[in-house]
């Protein structure tokens, strides 16, 4: 019976309330895809913010406490530098799944000719099968987006190699030359596979495989530091004081932290697993990741209040002019003895009605448009969490709710008396 009532009165005015369908529609679709965005855009942009570079870096405890003034890697110890075996086990830490990738790093000084050249022995798509993802691959070119490289990326199992830009220009090189290099330990001749610009040290930098810069070296199965590329969720307070001492935080605080994905969380793992090293985060790239996805979440979040705002003051028009319209409708029903709060309990339901159909309808464009931002901004589609549909129906009815509530008020200032007498 409530619902046949509601039904026939939501019938009258019909095209007040298709055009409340339509602004409640409007919003909904927007909020909807706002929420898709914001759900799925946090790792989106995280990956794509690892176009900074890697965010952690790993050394040797002994070259972190007494920093290298010899500037010859030959001289320093063997407590100097970590074992390449022991990278694998970056890949073993809880956070394994947002490691993206990493780039051991062993540097020193070479001869090429008559002149010393600087040389940096890595990886640079170097496979290293693991139990869960046999095919992962990882080194430069998973770490170092922004290089920019013309010709090649060296094999890392060749006698190949790339220059800096700037080493390059002063040593007249062009890609495919072939360069004679004497090292301590040994003597190679590789090929210019392509020169690189990165805009740092790399410029200045003739880069090898890392097994040929060992050999050169004497420092076989050695590397000096590794770069690790994280995906990481922004810092907040919680993260800042485990920065300063993670001891300090009680035990409900530390679970918190240790469980995610913050840089100096995944850093303290590192740590923990890996012997003799100390773990920090590039806190440059880290925070520059942090404020660009919180600003633009802040935005998100700016955007659905201010469409749930507009929307709200759109239904509260319409129903203003509904309820002028249908006075003399009220008032006969408040003659026959019907409570104000059931005259509103009628309108806030014709309102539900129409925010619900708007909002499923929205819903529905919502998904499309979440779509195409996706394409759009990352290449590729955006799912659509299920979680959104009945946070956007809520919404909505919120939205038919707050426009309905203060033109509704004026039903317990109307007259009966007044109003079919005409005089209202």
């Amino acid at each position: 019976m409530l619902w046949r009532l509601i039904l026939q009165s939501w019938r009258h005015g019909l095209r007040r309330k298709l055009l409340a369908i339509a602004t409640v529609f409007l919003a909904a679709a927007l909020i909807s895809a706002l929420l898709a965005v914001a759900i799925n855009s946090g790792d989106r942009l995280s990956h794509e913010m690892k176009s900074y570079g890697a965010n952690i870096l790993i050394e040797p405890a002994a070259q972190a406490v007494l920093p290298d003034f010899l500037g010859d890697g030959s001289s320093r110890s063997v407590h100097d530098y970590l074992d390449e075996s022991e990278l694998v086990n970056i890949k073993e830490i809880f956070w394994r799944n947002n490691i993206l990738g990493f780039a051991p790093l062993l540097t020193g000084r070479v001869r090429h000719g008559e002149r010393e050249v600087a040389i940096v022995g890595t990886w640079f798509d170097q496979p290293m099968p693991l139990e869960d993802d046999p095919a992962f691959r990882t080194g430069q070119q998973a770490v170092s987006l922004t290089w920019n490289v013309r010709g090649e990326w060296p094999r890392d199992d060749a006698d190949e190699a790339l220059a800096g830009r700037r080493m390059a220009e002063a040593a007249g090189w062009k890609t495919g030359d072939r360069i004679p290099l004497t090292g301590s330990h040994g003597t190679l001749t590789v090929r210019l596979a392509g020169i690189v610009e990165s805009g740092g040290a790399e410029d200045d930098q003739l880069l090898l495989p890392l097994a040929r810069a060992q050999f050169l070296l004497g420092l076989e199965n050695k590397v000096q530091s590794v770069r690790v590329s994280a995906m990481t969720v922004p810092e907040n307070r919680l993260s800042r004081r485990a920065r300063i001492d993670p001891d300090k935080l009680d035990a409900k605080d530390y679970d918190r932290w240790f469980c995610t994905a913050y840089v100096s969380s995944i850093a303290h793992q590192l740590e923990e697993t890996l012997s003799g090293v100390v773990v920090r985060p590039i806190w440059q790239v880290a925070a520059s990741e942090g404020i660009v996805i919180g600003k633009i979440q802040l935005l998100l979040i700016v955007a659905t209040l201010a469409a749930l705002l507009a929307a709200s003051m759109g239904i509260a028009s319409l129903m203003t002019s509904t309820i002028m319209e249908r006075s003399r409708e009220i008032g006969l029903m408040k003659a026959l003895a019907a409570r104000d709060w059931q005259i509103m309990t009628l309108f806030h339901a014709e309102a539900a009605l129409s925010g619900i159909l708007g909002g499923a309808a929205g819903c529905l464009a919502g998904w499309l448009l979440a779509r195409a931002i996706g394409r759009s901004l990352f290449g590729s589609p955006l799912g659509f969490p299920w979680i959104v549909v009945p946070g956007v129906l809520f919404v909505s009815l919120l939205i038919a709710f707050l426009g309905t509530w203060l033109p509704a008020r004026r039903i317990s200032g109307l007259n009966p008396a007044d109003i079919l007498y005409g005089r209202h």
